[in-house]
C-alpha cells in the first residue's frame, strides 16, 4: 500500500501558508506574516520564553528564528531580554503592540480553521485534531533520535 499522507501534509501546510497570506492581506494586518505570527501564537501563550522553546514549538532552526526575532523586534512586536537567573539565555517578551494584535491573530486562525474544517462533523473535527497531533508526536520523537 503507497502512502500519500506526507505529501499531502506538505500541501497542506503550503496552501495554508498561501491562504493566510492571503487573509492577512484582506484584513491589512501588516504587522506581522504567516511565520512571525506562529512566534506570536507561542508568546501568546506564554511571554517571556527562552529563544529555543519558541524555537522548539514553532518548528524552526535557531538560525531562521533569529533572523525573524530581529525584524519583529524592529517592528515592535517583541522584546528580548537577558534571563536574570541564567544570564546564558535570551527571552522573548511581546510588546503592547503585539498584545494589541492578539484577537485579531485569534480571528484570523478561527478564520483558517473555518477554511480547513469546511463539512467536517464537530467529530471528523475531533478526530482529525487527534490524528495530526499523533502525527507530529511521531515526527518530534523522530526529529529527537
Amino acid at each position: 500500500m503507497r502512502i500519500h499522507g506526507g505529501f499531502q501534509v506538505s500541501k497542506i501546510k503550503q496552501l495554508g501558508d498561501r491562504i493566510f497570506e492571503k487573509i492577512l492581506a484582506e484584513r491589512k494586518i501588516e504587522a506581522f506574516n504567516g511565520a512571525q505570527g506562529r512566534i506570536l501564537y507561542v508568546l501568546f501563550q506564554k511571554d517571556g520564553v527562552p529563544i529555543k522553546t519558541v524555537s522548539e514549538k514553532c518548528g524552526l532552526a535557531i538560525t531562521s528564528l533569529t533572523t525573524m526575532l530581529e525584524r519583529m523586534e524592529k517592528g515592535g512586536l517583541i522584546q528580548r531580554r537577558q534571563d536574570e537567573e541564567d544570564k546564558r539565555k535570551t527571552l522573548l517578551y511581546l510588546t503592547d503592540k503585539a498584545r494589541d494584535l492578539e484577537q485579531d491573530y485569534i480571528a484570523l486562525s478561527e478564520q483558517m480553521g473555518d477554511i480547513y474544517y469546511q463539512g467536517f462533523t464537530p467529530e471528523e473535527v475531533k478526530a482529525c485534531e487527534e490524528y495530526l497531533d499523533r502525527i507530529r508526536l511521531n515526527l518530534e520523537r523522530w526529529q529527537a533520535k
